[in-house]
């Protein structure tokens, strides 16, 4: 509240005479000064509560009353790192099949059931883990436990339904992969650059394995790999813990724990050269992806790299953007995907060209900004702008229930530990000029790069090597 002229000269008048009297007497020791409030991610203000039922199913709940809905994450740690030539598509297959029917439920029926609570699922399949989703509002929890307890104690496999799944599988396929560049040149992209590594397969799976998948390999993979002590359940929102619990408990408890799976086997021996293939497809415009081999999640160096993938491919005035699109005018679009993987993995770089330029003018405009990097590292105002993005872009992915659940799921699979969540902000910070200089000249070496590109075929298409 503004004062008028009085009103503000008798408080001077009365702040003078406050500050003779304390100057005549001594002044008591000054308060210490408040704790500084812990930060929003971390675990004591977060409230995340981890249990292990005796079948080894892990459970983790965090309560957040702001609205009366719940996110229920199921995630199963099987991907297609886990299949094998032959059974190539197999986990994402089961993605499909665990939507069609269980001993309790007729096949069809499980959308409608979610559905008609006010409900909705969902899922995806990667190349480390299966994860399925239900929102809902919190006072049909139980519905969600019976569903999917029901689903994980059993498949409905008749061979009517694996038949008709597998043909919407392998029109996937066709649309994501078959008939897409960025698929194509994706999956063509790993298959060359790892030779005995589980992540050389794509993982909506060979169209050849598809088609020869045996039941009997289904019962069997569903066995090993949707056993609960093969799973995490993530629980968020409006819920009571313990009451929680005892449902989950119930429902969970009684499933039955399988052998451990087997793990993957890595053989995948150093690249000692730059490898390179071509894809020949109907297209106007050239695109290629690079990907150059970089290390697992729990590699130290992690985080140095998505500090990297930010300052080169995140919003307009990133490098990459800046130099092909702005300044050299080549490209419609430059971009980067680094992800944190069990084993290790790629760092992409993706180059869609102008009409009329050709792919080995965008590798020599991509090697310049690598090499600008290795010698000079980021300034300090598109570090900390890099660094600020992703610590925003972090912190609102844990704005709804489904995205903390995801995160939590994600984190506890991954890294190994739920927990590994709540530093990851602080490790962003720590990220310095000298560690992307330096990551930078370990990752972005040409012996141990892959180039997978776009040979445009047409009568009108640029084919220019």
């Amino acid at each position: 509240m503004r004062l008028g002229p009085t009103a503000a000269l008798t408080a001077l008048v009365c702040s003078a005479v406050v500050s003779s009297a304390l100057a005549a007497k001594p002044r008591p020791a000054p308060v210490a000064a408040p704790a500084a409030a812990p930060s929003a991610l971390s675990e004591a203000r977060f409230g995340v509560e981890r249990h292990t039922l005796k079948n080894g199913l892990v459970v983790l709940l965090h309560e957040d009353h702001s609205v009366p809905t719940v996110t229920f994450w199921q995630w199963f740690k099987v991907g297609s790192r886990n299949e094998r030539p032959g059974i190539t598509g197999i986990s994402h297959f089961f993605e499909h099949m665990m939507f069609n029917g269980s001993p309790n439920v007729a096949p069809k029926e499980y959308d409608r059931i979610i559905e008609s609570n006010g409900g909705n699922s969902n899922a995806f399949t990667d190349r480390d883990m299966t994860a399925y989703y239900e929102d809902m509002v919190s006072d049909r929890l139980e519905v969600l436990f019976r569903l999917d307890s029901d689903r994980m104690k059993g498949l409905r496999l008749e061979p009517d339904l694996l038949k008709s799944e597998i043909e919407v599988v392998k029109e996937e396929r066709r649309l994501s992969t078959d008939n897409s560049i960025g698929g194509m040149l994706d999956e063509h992209l790993y298959a060359t650059a790892f030779l005995s590594s589980p992540y050389n397969w794509p993982v909506i799976g060979w169209m050849g394995d598809l088609d020869r998948i045996q039941r009997d390999e289904l019962e069997g993979y569903f066995q090993t790999y949707y056993a609960p002590n093969n799973c995490i359940l993530v629980l968020t929102g409006d819920f009571e813990s313990k009451a929680a619990l005892a449902l989950i408990e119930k429902y969970f408890g009684g499933l039955s724990a399988q052998a451990p799976p087997p793990a993957p086997v890595n053989s995948e021996p150093e690249q000692k050269g730059e490898r390179r293939v071509a894809v020949h497809y109907p297209a106007e415009n050239a695109t290629f992806l690079v990907g150059y081999k970089a290390p697992q999640v729990r590699h130290e160096d992690y985080y140095v790299l998505d500090v990297l993938s930010s300052i080169l491919s995140q919003g307009e005035s990133s490098r990459l953007y800046q130099s092909l699109l702005y300044e050299k005018q080549m490209a419609l679009d430059a971009g980067t995907f680094y992800r944190a993987r069990l084993d290790p993995t790629l760092f992409e770089f993706s180059i869609e060209m102008k009409p009329g330029r050709n792919a080995a003018e965008g590798e020599k405009a991509l090697d310049e900004v690598l090499a600008r990097m290795i010698q000079e590292g980021p300034g300090e105002r598109e570090l900390q702008k890099a660094k600020n993005l992703l610590e925003a872009s972090f912190v609102k992915s844990l704005k709804t229930n489904n995205g903390v659940g995801e995160q939590l799921g994600f984190y506890e699979h991954v890294f190994g530990d739920y927990r590994a969540l709540f530093r990851t902000v602080e490790e962003y910070r720590k990220v310095t000029a000298e560690d992307c200089r330096r990551v930078a000249q370990r990752i972005f070496v040409p012996e141990r790069r892959t180039v997978s590109v776009l040979v445009p075929t047409g009568a009108d298409a640029e084919t220019k090597p």
